[in-house]
């Protein structure tokens, strides 16, 4: 089979990685990739939300599976845009429609959709600018904090925890009348703040059955003990200590299957990742948010868990065999560390070189998120930069190696946690 693989992150790196693996994998391609991914396929200069584009590079390179990573194709729906056209329908994506990722794309929706089919979640309102003094004094007589979510996408940055009715009613009206994020933040979810411990859980779904991915759990925050602005990742681990035997079955029995069922009943064919954001709440799951796709970093730790064959899972996803299917998991654990550019999530440079990525580290993969090739280097082209990925038999076991492989690899400005999984160790 050739494959093509949208997007060009961390997440795209470990799948290009794993995907490479398949005795069912011909050829690779990544569109548009990193100086990473190029070692696993051929990088190609495509956009994944620009699909005529994308529509060129599978006819041209005789594409008979397409990947999506990132999560802006599916809610812009690619999908549907590939099932629409007689000459590349016959094209597996592996992804859901522009109607099932409204679970990532809408916040509101994805609530509705909880709050219909009873999955556990914070409770909440939903406000638009027609409604705003009334949000207004929804969010006065609200106990805090108070989390605000902008509806829509806003790359990772459209989540506000307020501690003050103040700052509550400063953002309402940023998001709403100032257009802080844009269209993303016309419609605003004010909902309970949860307090507790996250985690993320992967399914893959064929629309019918489904398969769980290890866990993971990942740290947004750029500073060490959790301090700090929220950036897209800083590291993550699997597994997550707490999510035992008896946690991950309330998991699946409370919201995994019932949000499947939900999918089913309410008419929409879903095919492809389902990443639950979930938080523990005195020992109960419950959901803060879905997505589309894997998560970034999380993928990194999650993919080399998982021992089956990736393309020969996607299949059974196209072909709605998943319920043939069983996962194999590396019993090791898996922590990745994150390197980002100094000013990261701020302002910062690009084009530095890098350093120290050829050198032979055992148990541990190097993946690339912000990277390019220029002149034959590898030089930085993004905030996080690249990740290092490690096993061992028990978590402080990899975060240490993580550390250790990091210190190796230099560029100006470089910069990572040193505390991932600190409340594990």
């Amino acid at each position: 089979m050739n494959l093509l693989l949208l997007g060009g992150g961390g997440r795209e790196h470990a799948l290009a990685w794993k995907i490479s693996q398949s005795e069912k994998c011909s050829a690779l391609f990544i569109a548009p990739g990193n100086a990473g991914t190029s070692a696993f396929g051929k990088n190609l200069p495509v956009e994944p939300t620009d699909f005529q584009a994308v529509r060129k590079a599978c006819l041209d390179n005789a594409i008979t599976m397409v990947v999506v990573g990132p999560e802006e194709p599916l809610v812009n729906g690619i999908v549907d845009f590939f099932l629409a056209d007689e000459s590349i329908s016959h094209i597996p994506v592996i992804g859901p429609s522009a109607s099932a990722a409204r679970l990532e794309g809408s916040k509101a929706f994805s609530k509705q959709f909880m709050m219909k089919h009873g999955i556990p979640t914070a409770g909440y309102k939903e406000f638009d600018a027609d409604h705003f003094s009334e949000g207004s004094e929804y969010i006065k007589s609200h106990s805090l904090p108070v989390v605000l979510k902008a509806d829509g996408l806003a790359a990772g940055k459209g989540v506000i925890i307020c501690n003050s009715p103040i700052e509550a009613m400063a953002e309402f009206e940023l998001m709403l009348q100032q257009d802080k994020f844009g269209s993303a933040g016309h419609r605003v979810v004010v909902e309970e703040f949860l307090d507790g411990i996250e985690l993320s859980v992967f399914v893959l779904t064929d629309g019918d059955s489904y398969v769980l991915l290890p866990e993971a759990k990942d740290y947004k925050k750029i500073g060490e003990g959790d301090k700090g602005p929220n950036t897209g990742g800083m590291g993550a681990v699997s597994p997550v200590p707490f999510a035992d035997n008896e946690f991950m079955l309330k998991v699946k029995e409370r919201i995994v299957d019932p949000t499947i069922k939900g999918l089913k009943a309410d008419g929409i064919d879903y095919r492809g990742f389902i990443f639950i954001g979930l938080i523990k709440v005195n020992d109960e799951p419950m959901v803060i948010e879905y997505n589309c796709r894997l998560g970034d970093p999380e993928t990194e730790v999650v993919v080399p868990r998982l021992k089956n064959d990736l393309v020969d899972l996607f299949q059974a996803v196209a072909d709605k065999k998943l319920n043939e299917k069983q996962i194999d998991i590396d019993a090791r654990a898996a922590a990745t560390m994150v390197a980002v550019s100094r000013g990261y999530p701020g302002s910062y440079e690009k084009g530095y070189a890098i350093t120290g990525l050829d050198g032979k580290y055992e148990d541990s993969l190097v993946f690339h998120s912000g990277t390019r090739l220029d002149n034959g280097k590898v030089v930085t082209n993004g905030g996080r930069v690249l990740c290092v990925t490690s096993y061992a038999g028990n978590l402080q076991d990899a975060i240490r190696k993580s550390m250790v492989v990091l210190t190796k690899i230099d560029f100006e400005g470089i910069y990572f946690r040193r505390d991932i999984g600190y409340e594990f160790l």
